[in-house]
């Protein structure tokens, strides 16, 4: 009787772990549900190079929401993305975004520069001043060719 109750609380500490695995995991990609108190956004990129769902948006080097959807707009041939922002933080509508890394090895993340307008995006805006990555590859290119076109 006794192994049998050992073998009930270990399979249940195992299937405890494994469903917390489960959670974190999904927030940690972005597959949890957009909480309420978030709003959304939309920003289209020349090239989406390094984001995926599930990414840092930053604003003076702190998170303050996440990549959301991420698809190619076949019209315009540019990553249209979904920005979540959490609720509170306004953002001037003639902010910039950014496509940034944390160094040579470091992941990317979408960096926000907030404008000086008065006015303020609200949920569902687009921003349209937008810069998408710089491409390491291209840039060691240039430097090693010593090219200054393109």
């Amino acid at each position: 009787m006794s192994e049998s109750r050992t073998e009930v609380l270990v399979g249940g500490a195992v299937l405890a772990v494994a469903v917390g695995f489960l959670i974190y995991a999904g927030q940690a990609t972005g597959f949890a549900p957009t909480k309420s108190n978030d709003y959304a956004l939309s920003a289209s990129f020349r090239s989406g190079e390094g984001v995926t769902i599930g990414t840092d948006v930053r604003l003076a080097g702190v998170k303050i929401g996440t990549v959301r959807g991420m698809s190619l707009n076949q019209q315009t041939y540019r990553a249209d993305t979904v920005l979540t922002v959490k609720d509170g933080v306004l953002i001037p509508d003639d902010s910039t975004v950014v496509i940034s890394s944390e160094g040579l090895l470091g992941g990317s993340f979408i960096e926000i520069f907030p404008g000086g307008s008065l006015e303020n995006f609200a949920a569902g805006d687009e921003i349209l001043d937008t810069q998408g990555a710089v491409s390491l590859v291209s840039l060691l290119m240039k430097f090693v060719s010593g090219s200054e076109d393109e």
